[in-house]
């Protein structure tokens, strides 16, 4: 089986019954389109649907796997607004609408998994407790992403997110993904690679830029950056099946968090991993056999 690519046409929903002009959400597909075990991936803050290739060739015999671009990123639309960027209504209805688009293409009854790294993980969160979800949300797996999100965590982030940088080369612009993402942990020349090939947008200039719009950023603004987001409500309504990976060295997924997070909710299976902070980009043999396992057991 090969990977496939489209884009799906979408409503803007940003909440209160205002919306704005509908945009593409890009994706690619791995396996067999009517197997009924289907599994959605969505990437962190600056990332893209072409993170989860390696994870995703792993789990094509067994399931169809669907990985998309949201809003903003990769291949997708860019929004007008740069504060609709902070709009959880748009990453909401987007994940409803992918839903309903699945659920439509089956007779009979599927079961659906989720897999998110950090923001793709709070989507898969909010989606999981919704009463009108097209399909109930089987199993969750979130990277590194929880509750609480301190707000120094947001500070760095704001640091180099948006920052619409340019580069010479492919190779400068892979020594700057090394640096800002040290925190994955240790990944082949291969994998970096891979991750600056599917990052990269090629501008007019003949420099590389990064595929995303440089106004997610709105959301990270140091003057609105105060104190840290706060979510148990969401937390404690979720009652499916959730493990979360967790890197040691994260500044995003703290102990007392995840100690919380056990006692709380769906009381989380956590598995930790040591040299990586944030996030588990969910690469590497150790970390797709962590999703693997939890996804195919009975």
């Amino acid at each position: 089986m090969t990977m496939k690519t489209g884009k799906l046409l979408f409503p803007t929903n940003l909440g209160g019954g205002k919306a704005a002009d509908s945009h593409h959400i890009a994706y690619t597909e791995w396996g067999d389109s009517k197997n009924p075990h289907v599994v959605i991936c969505v990437h962190g803050l600056t990332r893209n649907c072409r993170d989860f290739d390696y994870l995703a060739k792993a789990l094509e015999s067994d399931c169809r796997i669907f990985c998309v671009d949201v809003i903003g990123r990769g291949k997708s639309d860019w929004l007008d607004r740069a504060e609709d960027y902070g709009n959880y209504h748009v990453y909401l209805s987007d994940a409803m609408a992918l839903l309903a688009y699945i659920k439509a293409q089956y007779q009979d009854d599927i079961t659906l998994d989720w897999v998110g790294i950090s923001m793709g993980g709070l989507i898969g969160m909010a989606a999981a407790i919704q009463p009108q979800i097209p399909i109930p949300i089987h199993k969750l797996i979130l990277s590194d992403i929880g509750p609480v999100i301190p707000v120094t965590a947001l500070r760095r982030m704001s640091d180099y997110v948006g920052k619409d940088q340019s580069f010479e080369s492919i190779e400068a612009l892979e020594a700057y993904i090394r640096e800002i993402s040290v925190s994955f942990g240790s990944l082949t020349d291969e994998q970096w690679r891979h991750l600056t090939i599917h990052s990269a947008k090629k501008n007019s200039d003949g420099t590389y830029g990064f595929c995303y719009d440089p106004k997610i950023s709105g959301s990270l603004k140091q003057d609105d950056l105060k104190e840290d987001i706060v979510l148990w409500e969401y937390w404690d309504q979720l009652q499916v099946p959730t493990l979360v990976v967790r890197g040691v060295e994260s500044d995003v997924l703290n102990i007392e968090t995840t100690a919380e997070m056990q006692k709380r909710g769906p009381k989380t299976e956590v598995i930790e991993l040591q040299g990586v902070g944030h996030a588990p980009i969910l690469l590497d043999e150790e970390q797709i056999g962590i999703v693997k396992d939890f996804l195919l057991k009975a």
